[in-house]
Parts: C-alpha cells; sequence; structure tokens
C-alpha cells in the first residue's frame, strides 16, 4: 500500500468497499466462490440483504413488488459509501433499468449484461449459450431488462435435476457439493452436445461459479460468471497502484 499524504476527504461512515452486494434473504449454504461467501473476492465488499427477497419470489414469481425494496437497499449501500451495486441473483435482470435509473452509481444486476459482449467475440454463426438455476422460468422480463433480446443465445437449466437448483428455490439448509458438482457437469455437457453453435457459456446463477472450472472442463469452452463481471467493474474502480486506498 502506498502512503497515504495530503488532504483526503470525508462524507462517508466507513471505507474501502468499492463494491455492495444486494443479497437475497436466503439460509442455504453459500461456499467459497459463490457471491455470498466473503472468501470469493480478492477485496472487500459490503453486503446488504433484501428483506423478504426469497429465491421463489425472484425466480419463480418475478414478483415486481420487490423493486421498491432492492432500490432501497441499493441506496443505503451508497449511502454507506460503495462505489458500485450488484446483486446475487441473475433474474434480478427484470429490474436492471430501473436500478440504474434509481440509483447515482453503476448498478449491474447480472451476467446476463455479458452476453453482448461475449457474443461479439464469438463467430457470427455462434451462440452463446446460458446456464441457469431454472431455465423455465428465465426470458423476456430478464432478458428485456439488459437488453439482450435479439442476440442469439440458447438456455438451459438445472431445474431438470433433484439437488443443486432445488436446495436453492427450496432454501434448504445442507447442500452437497459433490453432487451439485456432478449435476453442473452432466448438464453442461449436454447442453453442448444439444447445441454445438455454442460458442462460449454464461452462467446465469450467481451460486454457479464454484463450478465454473467444471463446466470449462467437459465443454472446452470459456465461461463467464458473476465473479468475471464484478472483477471487471472492481478494476474500473481502484487501479491495481491505488488498491486499498479508497
Amino acid at each position: 500500500m502506498r502512503p497515504i499524504r495530503g488532504i483526503v476527504k470525508g462524507g462517508k461512515n466507513i471505507y474501502g468497499f468499492p463494491i455492495g452486494i444486494l443479497m437475497l434473504h436466503t439460509q442455504f449454504p453459500r461456499i467459497p466462490g459463490e457471491m455470498g461467501n466473503a472468501y470469493t473476492w480478492d477485496f472487500p465488499v459490503l453486503y446488504k440483504v433484501v428483506k423478504g427477497a426469497s429465491v421463489t419470489r425472484v425466480v419463480e414469481e418475478s414478483d415486481p413488488k420487490l423493486l421498491e425494496p432492492f432500490i432501497t437497499a441499493a441506496n443505503e449501500l451508497v449511502n454507506e459509501g460503495v462505489s458500485a451495486v450488484t446483486t446475487n441473483c441473475g433474474f434480478l435482470a427484470m429490474f436492471q433499468r430501473e436500478l440504474a435509473e434509481a440509483i447515482p452509481v453503476p448498478v449491474f444486476t447480472s451476467t446476463l449484461l455479458m452476453v453482448p459482449m461475449v457474443h461479439r467475440m464469438l463467430k457470427p454463426s455462434q451462440k452463446v449459450g446460458i446456464i441457469s438455476v431454472n431455465a423455465s422460468t428465465l426470458g423476456e422480463k430478464q432478458f428485456r431488462g439488459v437488453g439482450i433480446e435479439g442476440i442469439p443465445c440458447v438456455c438451459t437449466g438445472l431445474e431438470t435435476e433433484e439437488h443443486f437448483s432445488r436446495t436453492l428455490i427450496q432454501n434448504r439448509f445442507e447442500l452437497d457439493v459433490d453432487k451439485a458438482r456432478e449435476e453442473h457437469r452432466r448438464v453442461a455437457r449436454r447442453f453442448v452436445e444439444e447445441n454445438p453453435d455454442i460458442g462460449a457459456i454464461v452462467l446465469e446463477c450467481t451460486n454457479m461459479p464454484p463450478y465454473a472450472e467444471d463446466i470449462r472442463e467437459v465443454t472446452g469452452l470459456p465461461v463467464f460468471d458473476i465473479v468475471t463481471l464484478v472483477n471487471f467493474v472492481y478494476h474500473s474502480l481502484v487501479k491495481p497502484e491505488y488498491r486499498g486506498l479508497m
């Protein structure tokens, strides 16, 4: 860390948290690699739980009544000093435009925001593959929220499996990591076999980064997840030579 010199300015209550994370109200385990586990990050993050924001209300119901609680919580994070706000559920892409309008700092709700960039990296004949916690409820609201309608992509989800998706949606207290890993590998392998024109994969679910390497291994494709996106935004806010000084 460089020595602090000269005059510094106040105005915040706490310092050193460039990224604020809006959390769903859950109890299921969050292992390293997931957004909700602080060991995932090489830098400090500030968490804010949105009371009443269950996985069911967000993923299965797309409940519009949650918008105001998320706006309130996001502004609380800003008041506490964060420089950008993200969320720990990709389905909150449905609120991207409203949150961005209501919050005075950059907001990135979902890895779905990366889909246009990833698509531009591929051959015109290729598609972006999206793996979701529940592909059956991922669709127009989320795609419209982040402006990716019309981009060639194909989706699959883990709702076809017995353990991972149900653990999250039913808010279970235990997670079998080995079983979850095998489900990710099986779904990803089947996904690319059925869609050989996939050129890269985006993980919608913020609980999937711990399994990204498994997905890369069985598909041979680049895999983008929420950790990719958060690090991307972080490095736009805190350059390496200034890390730890904001």
